[in-house]
């Protein structure tokens, strides 16, 4: 599913704890337009909640969350 979606912007937050990653998810997505895809990669295990909370919370869709070697690939539709 996830490899037909086309990535807008990727954000790189390796290695930045939480609440860096979650509030570098809520700067980047406005530098995106509706509808296009934020992809953030990330290394904190507290990212996946965070961001899945944050989403809930702003009514943003999250596509698909792959973690693989330690670092959480988070795809994020912004909905409005």
């Amino acid at each position: 599913m996830a490899q037909d979606v086309k990535i807008t912007k990727t954000l790189d937050v390796k290695g930045m704890y939480c609440p860096g990653p979650v509030m570098e998810t809520a700067k980047a997505i406005k530098q995106i337009n509706v509808g296009e895809v934020l992809e953030v990669l990330a290394t904190d295990p507290a990212a996946k909640p965070d961001i899945e909370a944050w989403a809930r919370r702003t009514g943003n869709q999250i596509l698909d969350i792959q973690q693989q070697g330690g670092v959480t690939r988070i795809l994020v539709k912004r909905a409005k």
